[in-house]
């Protein structure tokens, strides 16, 4: 396919794993454990933070008694078990992956830790279809702001504005088209993305499974709030 843009860059958690419930799992039993209190919204505030943000997150707003540190590895541990025992692979997943990879080259932007990410790509075995993956504990900010999109950008040698992102959250969508990236939305069914950040998006779909070089080639090209 000769149309379309010069790479696509995927988010991990929501798009190509079911891993959200698991993250919000594995976290509110870490907090209560430890003696904090875990409120109805704490994995929707989470979505898109990096591991500093978020381990910072549960010791100062949810009153974990730990450093963010110890926090960090102590759930990064446990999902990295739940990983290794089941992976919640979403539905066709390993097989739209390999038809965009046939057509563009890939980038991963993730906000999971890098070792996390790592054992997710290793075990489901897609690592090989990625010309770079960056977790946003390699940049500055995490999402809604831009940095892990640039850098993935960067490290792929394209312009931002001439890839197509895939994401499925409100600020994995805010930070994708922040950094100039028409962005094709699969809402995460569990926490949905905000009106206004589903708005942004050039084309919607139900999953990853309906993310076909089609799809990525004329949202490259669509104006925001176009349906797919």
């Amino acid at each position: 396919m000769s149309s379309g843009p010069a790479a696509v860059v995927l988010d991990l958690d929501g798009v190509v794993i079911d891993s959200e419930g698991v993250w919000a799992e594995v976290r509110e039993a870490f907090v209560q454990r430890h003696g904090g209190e875990w409120p109805e919204d704490a994995q929707q505030r989470m979505m898109g933070m990096s591991t500093a943000e978020w381990a910072a997150y549960l010791h100062r707003d949810l009153g974990v008694p730990m450093e963010p540190d110890d926090i960090a590895r102590g759930v990064i541990g446990a999902m990295l078990d739940r990983y290794r025992t089941a992976l919640p692979l979403l539905a066709g997943a390993q097989a739209a992956l390999a038809r965009l990879a046939e057509h563009w080259s890939l980038g991963l932007a993730s906000s999971s830790p890098r070792e996390v990410v790592a054992a997710v790509l290793s075990l489901a075995g897609i690592d090989d279809l990625f010309g770079a993956v960056v977790s946003s504990d390699e940049v500055a900010k995490g999402k809604p702001a831009p940095d892990v999109y640039l850098e993935a950008a960067r490290r792929l040698g394209v312009a931002a504005s001439d890839a197509v992102a895939v994401e499925d959250s409100t600020n994995g969508i805010r930070a994708a088209h922040a950094a100039g990236m028409a962005v094709v939305a699969v809402p995460n069914r569990g926490f949905p993305p905000a009106a206004d950040a589903l708005a942004l998006a050039a084309a919607q779909v139900p999953g990853i499974a309906a993310v076909t070089p089609e799809v990525v080639a004329r949202a490259s090209t669509g104006l925001p709030g176009s349906r797919l």
